[in-house]
């Protein structure tokens, strides 16, 4: 539960500052040259890295219920 939240809090803190840097867009970036920007950007790459923490932390939480499912059917 804890690695949800923590993952959520990343990626919405990295996706504020992806949205913050598409002002670079009307500077006279184009598309490509912003991607190869904020991919070098730690803030931004936050949202990737809350993203995989939630992935992880969603199958760990299924694994950990099959599980539980699993001894507790062959205990009766």
């Amino acid at each position: 539960m804890i690695g949800v939240l923590v993952g959520i809090f990343l990626a919405s803190i990295g996706f504020m500052f992806v949205l913050l840097y598409t002002n670079l867009l009307t500077l006279g970036y184009n598309f490509w040259d912003f991607v190869q920007f904020i991919s070098t950007r730690v803030e931004c790459l936050l949202f990737v890295f809350g993203w995989i923490l939630i992935f992880i932390s969603i199958e760990r939480r299924k694994r950990n219920v099959l599980l539980l499912r699993c001894f507790t059917k062959f205990r009766k």
